[in-house]
């Protein structure tokens, strides 16, 4: 049965949800919500990192609900932003969760980025990598 009536909808809700869930596993919580934010705040701060054309790369390969919350916000103007610390990077992560002290931002961030890997080509992976120092390289281990 579908839940939207459009075939297209229901197939981007469902991955969605496995990506959730696949979060949820990695940083064993039980809390969607938190997975979501999760999710939005890691792909938002490797967005701003990315350059243009990388960026536009990325967003293709992921499924349509995912590239709305990609996207979502996003002024390509001054694009990439030149953050070349792990500690730059992981700071919209701890913004987000500053009072949640359960929650720490590179777990978050290796996390979230491990299932991007899991769902997102080896060659797109790559090329992002290329792109980044190896401070930041250094959390998709």
């Amino acid at each position: 049965m579908s839940m939207t009536g459009l075939d297209v909808f229901d197939a981007t809700l469902q991955k969605t949800n496995i990506w959730l869930k696949d979060i949820m596993q990695e940083l064993r919580w039980e809390d969607r919500h938190k997975a979501y934010v999760s999710l939005r705040t890691t792909l938002h701060a490797l967005r701003d990192r990315l350059t243009l054309e990388e960026t536009a790369q990325f967003g293709a390969q992921l499924p349509m609900l995912i590239r709305g919350l990609y996207y979502e916000g996003w002024t390509p103007t001054g694009k990439p932003d030149k953050v070349r610390h792990k500690a730059d990077f992981l700071a919209p992560i701890r913004a987000y969760f500053q009072d949640d002290w359960d929650v720490e931002p590179e777990e978050v961030a290796r996390a979230v980025l491990h299932v991007i890997t899991t769902h997102v080509s080896a060659g797109e992976i790559e090329d992002i990598k290329l792109l980044l120092p190896k401070e930041l390289k250094e959390l998709w281990d």
